[in-house]
């Protein structure tokens, strides 16, 4: 018989989107007639912008044609859209990126789930709770997590609670970790950090040599000046992070499939020996190795999200989603829930009414209101009590779902 990675069957049966997807198919197939709202995995509803449709056509008529096709392209991207990248997203905002520091991939998930390749295993992580499972769920595959415990924590990984307490902003890790997962505006709870919040945590991983791994996702949806949109606006922060964006959420690329890494030229680490060592050439190493790039003709439309008409039919989709976004909150108090997030993020964070789980409260939504959300405690410990609402259906059936939840 082969030998397995045992570290994977340390893992729950199915991920968590997948068990809600099963929850959500099992009921509808014993109720055929009736009309749900999905409000939980978070994709997106609204079509691809005009201006990346028609750069995608033209693309792949490219493909067809001899003199204009494109085989293997290079593993870090096509030099036109990373120098859109680095002209749009952090040099006109006076942050001083290349394109060469810049590397395309097919989404953010697979590059936080993949950077790992190229830290020791023997690093210790800390994480934010709750926290997107992909940061828990990879390290878990790689031996970094431990052992699962019995309160939902695994052994080795330091969790740093965000509670309406702490106004969802963490304390510093306790246990000198080597890597710090940071995810803002936040996946799930919807909230995010001031500029003075962030250089905290910029200014403790200079001093601890730790290195930050910052989830930008969800940047384009920052409307507070206070907010940094990206960690690079932190002084110090090219010396100790690595940034992580997607076009999924702001552009409607969750079914295209394109996002980027930044990782600064003078970001270092250390082998066994004490050697330094470039994190920038051991990621291009590994994307050389295990990765041939994203499709010739998603470059193309990803680069039209830069030309002028492309960035306001991206702000047109990202203020639709937000227009959701007020109206959830509105709703919810109406309904005498309280609800975090929804004003620089596409996320709502629900607290559960008293006595009822996260598991109970979904159930309740999807049984009587027909309305899917994400249980809270998915995302771990600290996400008991609550339930992740998404901005991403369409006005109407946020409407709707807001209908239904006041009737509850």
């Amino acid at each position: 018989m082969i030998k397995v990675n045992d570290n994977f069957t340390l893992l729950s049966p199915s991920y968590l989107f997948s068990e809600i997807a099963k929850k959500v198919s099992d009921f509808s197939a014993a109720h055929p007639d009736t009309r749900i709202i999905r409000m939980g995995i978070g994709d997106v509803t609204r079509p691809v912008c005009n201006q990346a449709i028609e750069a995608l056509k033209k693309a792949a008529d490219d493909e067809a044609r001899e003199a204009t096709f494109h085989g293997y392209g290079p593993e870090q991207g096509y030099g036109f859209l990373r120098d859109a990248i680095a002209e749009n997203d952090y040099r006109s905002r006076g942050i001083d990126i290349s394109p060469d520091e810049i590397f395309i991939s097919d989404g953010a998930k697979s590059d936080t789930g993949n950077i790992g390749d190229i830290l020791s295993t023997e690093c210790r992580v800390a994480i934010t709770d709750p926290v997107y499972p992909v940061y828990v769920d990879t390290n878990v595959m790689a031996g970094r997590a431990g052992r699962p415990m019995a309160n939902g924590q695994w052994s080795r990984l330091e969790y740093l609670p965000c509670t309406a307490d702490n106004g969802f902003c963490p304390d510093l890790p306790t246990g000198d970790p080597d890597i710090i997962y940071l995810c803002f505006p936040n996946n799930p709870t919807g909230t995010a950090l001031t500029r003075s919040q962030l250089k905290t945590w910029v200014d403790y991983a200079l001093s601890h040599n730790a290195l930050i791994l910052f989830d930008s996702a969800y940047e384009a949806y920052v409307h507070d000046p206070d907010v940094p949109r990206s960690i690079y606006e932190i002084e110090g922060s090219k010396d100790c992070a690595i940034e992580f964006r997607s076009f999924s959420k702001t552009a409607g690329f969750t079914g295209l499939r394109c996002g980027y890494t930044v990782i600064p030229s003078r970001l270092k680490g250390t082998d066994s020996r004490g050697n330094s060592i470039s994190l920038h050439d051991l990621w291009l190493r590994r994307q050389s190795t295990k990765f041939n790039g994203a499709s010739y003709p998603i470059q193309r439309a990803a680069e039209a999200l830069y030309t002028p008409q492309g960035r306001r039919e991206v702000r047109e989709t990202i203020d639709y989603y937000m227009t959701n976004a007020a109206m959830l909150r509105k709703g919810l108090a109406e309904a005498g829930l309280t609800a975090y997030g929804g004003q620089d993020s596409p996320y709502i964070w629900v607290r559960t009414p008293a006595g009822i789980s996260s598991w109970e409260f979904f159930d309740m939504l999807l049984s009587r209101c027909n309305v899917v959300g994400t249980p809270g405690c998915g995302f771990g410990p600290s996400g008991e009590g609550y339930l992740r609402l998404t901005a991403f259906a369409s006005h109407e059936a946020t409407a709707e779902a807001i209908e239904r939840l006041r009737k509850l």
